[in-house]
C-alpha cells in the first residue's frame, strides 16, 4: 500500500529532489523573466480589478479618470522604487516581516508578518475568484452558478502545482502570461492610436467637465471624489511587495535580479493600468451585469471585426483569467516563506520550517491553499468584498515597511541618505493616506473583517511565542542541571582513545544538538543499565529546513555544526573510559534519514540498542502537544516493526 501511495504522490507531486546536489539551488532559482511571471504577475493582475474600481467610483464624472490614471502610474513607480531600496538593504529577502522586525521591533514585525499572511491568502483567493469571473464573462449567463465551483477547483489545482515546486509551476504558466502581455499591449496601443485625432477634443471636454464638476461639488468635493476613487483603486498597487519577499527564490546575483524584476513589473503594470483607464474613457465603457469592465471594453473594441474580433476577445479574456490564476502564485511563493521566517522566530509552530522531498515548504503551501479555499467559500468568491479585505492588509505591510526604512535612513546618515529618505518617506505618506482612506470608506463594507482576522492572528502568534519562551526557560533549568552533573563527572579530563568492545552491547543514542535533552538521555542509559553498555554511538541528523536551505555553504555549515555536537559527546564518554563514536547525517526528515541509515549502523554494530529521549512536561497542555516534536514515538514504532530494540527514556522538565 505504501508503494502504491508513493507512486501516486510521485505522479502528482513529482520525484524527490536531492538536497545534496550542489546544482539544485541554481536549477530551482528564477531568472528575472520567470520571476516577472511568478512574482510580478501578482502586481500585473491587479489591472484586472483595480482600475475598474477606481473608474466606477467616479460615477458621472468619468473624465476625472485622467488624473487617476496619472496618479496611478506615479504611485506604481514610487512604491516600486522604494521597494528596490529594500531589496538593496536586505539582499537575502526583505519582505515586510523582515524589514519591520529588523528596523522597528520584533513585535511590530510580527504584526507586519500576520498582515502579510492574510494578504497572501487573499492574493490566492482574489486572483482565482477574479480569474473565474473573467472566464464567465464570455460564457453563457446561465452557467454563472458554477463560478464558485470553478474557483474552488482552481485553488486546489494551484496548491498541487506548487507542491511540485515554484519553478515548475511558473514554467507551465509562462505561455499564458505572454499572451496576456501581447493582447493587453495591443489594446493599449490600439486605444491610443484610434483616438489620437481626438486628443484636442478630449482636452476641451476635460476642461468643460472640470468646470461642471466644480460647480456641482465645489473644489473640495471634487478633490475628495478623486481621492475616494484613487483610494478605492488601491488594489492596483497590490503585489509590488512580492518581489522583495520572494528574493531567496531568485537567481544570483539576487539583488540585481530582484531590481530588474521590479522594473519589468512597474513598467508593465503602469502601462496596462493607464491604458485600460484611457480605454474606459475613450470608448465610454458602461458597467454590465455579469461582465467586467475589461470584458466590455474588449467587446467594444472588436465589435466591428467580425469573427476575428470574437476570437480576439475570447483569447484576451482567457489570458486575463489565466493571468489571475498565475497571480495566485505570489501567495504560494511568499506566504510559506513568511510563515517559515516567523516559525524560525517562534511566532508559529516550527513544523512550518520543514521542507518536503521536493524542497518546498509543503506545510505552508497546504495551509495557504486551505485558508484560501475557506476564504473563497465564506466570501462566495465576491471580488468586490475581497478587494476591500485585500487592500487593507497590503497597505498595513506597506506602511510598516516604509516606516522601518525611514527610520533606517534617518539614523544611518550614509552617503545619499537624504534622497533615499525622501523616497521612502514619500512612500510612507502615500501608503498611510491610502490605508486610512480605505479603512474609513470600507470599514462597514467588510474592512472590519480583515482587521479582526489579522488582529486575531497576531494574538495567536503572541500566545505561541510566550509558550515557546516558557518552554525555553524550563529547558534552561534542565541545562543547568546538566552543567552540575558534568562538573561532577570530570568533564575536564583529557579524552582517551578507547577501543571498541565487541563483546559488549552498543548504545546508539539519537541526539539533536549538544544540550540537556541529549545529556540526560545519556546519563539515564548509564544510570539504568550500568556497565552493560561499553560502546556508545551518537547519531545526529542535521535537518534541512527553510532557514538553512539557502545554498551549498549553508549546507556545509549545518553539517559542521552537527559534527561539532557529536564530537563533544564523544569527548565526554571517552574521558569516562567508554568507546564512543559520532555519526552525522544531513537530511530533510529525521525519521526518513534514521530509517535509511539504521541498516548501515547495525551492520557495523550488530549488538546495538537504539535510545531516544522524550521531554515530559510537569503539566501537559494542548499547546505542548501541538507545538512539540514527538518524532521519537514514530521512530520507536518503525524500529519495532523491523524487530530492532528502541528504548524511549522520559526526561522530566523541572
Amino acid at each position: 500500500m505504501g508503494s502504491v501511495l508513493k507512486k501516486i504522490k510521485t505522479a502528482f507531486i513529482g520525484a524527490a529532489k536531492n538536497p545534496h546536489d550542489r546544482t539544485v539551488f541554481h536549477r530551482m532559482s528564477l531568472i528575472a523573466f520567470f520571476a516577472w511571471v511568478g512574482l510580478g504577475a501578482d502586481g500585473l493582475s491587479s489591472s484586472c480589478y483595480g482600475p475598474e474600481e477606481a473608474f466606477l467610483a467616479l460615477g458621472s464624472h468619468p473624465y476625472l479618470s485622467l488624473f487617476i490614471a496619472g496618479a496611478s502610474v506615479l504611485t506604481v513607480f514610487l512604491i516600486s522604487s522604494s521597494y528596490a531600496q529594500i531589496i538593496e538593504l536586505f539582499p537575502s529577502g526583505g519582505g515586510g516581516y523582515v524589514v519591520a522586525s529588523k528596523l522597528l521591533s520584533p513585535n511590530v514585525g510580527m504584526v507586519a508578518g500576520c498582515a502579510l499572511l492574510v494578504d497572501y491568502v487573499l492574493t490566492i483567493t482574489i486572483s482565482v475568484a477574479s480569474g473565474a469571473g473573467a472566464l464567465f464573462s464570455f460564457l453563457p449567463p446561465e452557467w454563472s452558478g458554477l463560478r464558485l465551483h470553478l474557483a474552488a477547483a482552481g485553488v486546489i489545482v494551484l496548491t498541487v502545482m506548487n507542491l511540485r515546486g515554484v519553478k515548475e509551476s511558473v514554467t507551465v504558466l509562462t505561455p499564458v502570461f505572454l499572451i496576456f502581455i501581447l493582447t493587453h499591449l495591443f489594446v493599449v496601443v490600439y486605444t491610443i492610436f484610434i483616438n489620437s485625432g481626438q486628443f484636442s477634443f478630449v482636452i476641451q471636454t476635460v476642461k468643460a467637465e472640470l468646470s461642471q464638476t466644480h460647480r456641482e461639488l465645489g473644489a473640495w468635493g471634487m478633490f475628495f471624489l478623486m481621492m475616494k476613487a484613487y483610494s478605492l483603486g488601491a488594489g492596483t498597487y497590490t503585489g509590488i511587495e512580492t518581489v522583495s519577499n520572494g528574493l531567496p527564490t531568485l537567481r544570483e546575483p539576487r539583488v540585481e535580479t530582484g531590481k530588474r524584476t521590479m522594473i519589468y513589473m512597474a513598467v508593465s503594470l503602469s502601462v496596462t493600468v493607464a491604458g485600460l483607464i484611457l480605454g474606459y474613457l475613450f470608448f465610454q465603457v458602461q458597467p454590465m451585469t455579469g461582465r467586467t469592465l475589461n470584458a466590455v471594453l474588449f467587446k467594444i473594441i472588436a465589435r466591428d471585426w467580425g469573427r476575428p474580433g470574437e476570437l480576439f476577445v475570447l483569447i484576451t479574456l482567457f489570458s486575463e483569467a489565466m493571468l489571475l490564476f498565475i497571480a495566485a502564485q505570489a501567495g504560494f511563493i511568499g506566504g510559506p516563506r513568511v510563515l517559515s521566517n516567523m516559525a524560525l522566530d517562534r511566532w508559529f509552530p516550527s513544523k512550518f520550517t520543514s521542507l518536503s522531498d521536493r524542497l518546498v515548504a509543503q506545510n505552508g503551501i497546504v495551509l495557504m491553499g486551505t485558508a484560501a479555499l475557506l476564504a473563497m467559500v465564506f466570501t462566495g468568491g465576491s471580488v468586490k468584498l475581497l478587494v476591500v479585505l485585500y487592500s487593507i492588509n497590503v497597505f498595513i505591510t506597506f506602511c510598516l515597511s516604509q516606516a522601518g526604512m525611514v527610520k533606517h535612513w534617518w539614523n544611518s546618515h550614509e552617503r545619499g541618505w537624504q534622497k533615499k529618505l525622501l523616497l521612502n518617506g514619500s512612500g510612507l505618506m502615500l501608503c498611510t493616506f491610502i490605508l486610512i482612506s480605505v479603512v474609513i470608506l470600507k470599514f462597514f463594507d467588510g474592512g472590519w473583517i480583515t482587521l479582526f482576522i489579522t488582529g486575531s492572528l497576531a494574538v495567536l502568534a503572541v500566545f505561541i511565542k510566550r509558550h515557546y519562551e516558557e518552554t525555553m526557560r524550563q529547558l534552561g533549568r534542565l541545562d543547568d542541571l546538566v552543567a552540575t552533573a558534568l562538573s561532577q563527572q570530570g568533564m575536564g579530563q583529557k579524552p582517551a582513545q578507547i577501543a571498541f568492545d565487541p563483546g559488549s552491547k552498543t548504545a546508539v543514542l539519537l541526539v539533536n544538538g549538544y544540550n540537556g535533552l541529549g545529556l540526560h538521555t545519556l546519563f539515564n542509559v548509564i544510570h539504568l543499565f550500568g556497565k552493560e553498555f561499553r560502546n556508545f554511538v551518537f547519531v545526529e541528523i542535521g535537518v534541512i529546513n527553510a532557514g538553512n536551505f539557502k545554498g551549498s555553504e549553508e549546507m556545509e555549515n549545518l553539517k559542521r555544526k552537527s559534527e561539532q555536537d557529536v564530537a563533544r559527546y564523544v569527548a565526554f564518554m571517552s574521558s569516562q573510559g567508554y568507546y564512543a563514536k559520532g555519526l552525522c547525517y544531513v537530511g530533510l526528515e529525521v525519521m526518513e534519514e534514521v530509517e535509511a541509515r539504521s541498516a548501515q549502523i547495525l551492520a557495523q554494530y550488530p549488538n546495538a540498542v537504539f535510545f531516544g529521549g522524550q521531554l515530559v512536561f510537569a503539566k501537559e497542555t494542548i499547546m505542548k502537544r501541538l507545538f512539540h516534536n514527538y518524532t521519537v514515538f514514530a521512530l520507536q514504532s518503525m524500529f519495532y516493526h523491523k524487530g530492532i530494540p528502541f528504548v524511549i527514556l522520559p526526561i522530566r522538565v523541572p
